[in-house]
């Protein structure tokens, strides 16, 4: 997925594109690169489309939306109180700059008027 956020949003790659960047930095084979991505694909995490003989690859979502949504099922997943501990645990960890992204999101999000939602 690495590589595939790497690229420009609508960029797509081939698997001897993600191979030969992946194998830069560690040996993997191609063949396993090619499952990796087919699996993604029927997942729905990335796009596949047909380029000749070949597939090209990229992303369905963002870096943070797909962050955001692992997030947001595995909150979903823990009852109420749970989930607040959750949440408290994380903002513990979190850095000073972490808290300040989340201070204003909060803060932008007070601001919408719940009528609009």
């Amino acid at each position: 997925m690495e590589v595939l956020w790497s690229r420009p949003e609508q960029e797509s790659c081939t698997v001897r594109e993600v191979h030969a960047e992946l194998a830069g930095t560690r040996d993997i084979a191609y063949t396993t690169v090619m499952t990796v991505l087919d699996r993604l694909a029927k997942k729905d995490v990335v796009h596949q489309e047909r380029d000749g003989r070949a597939y090209r690859y990229r992303a369905a979502a963002s870096r943070g939306s797909m962050t955001a949504e692992l997030m947001r099922e595995t909150l979903t997943d823990f009852g109420r109180d749970s989930r607040q501990s959750a949440l408290v645990a994380f903002v513990e960890e979190a850095s000073a700059d972490d808290i300040a992204a989340l201070k204003q999101a909060l803060a932008e999000l007070s601001r919408v008027d719940p009528a609009d939602s």
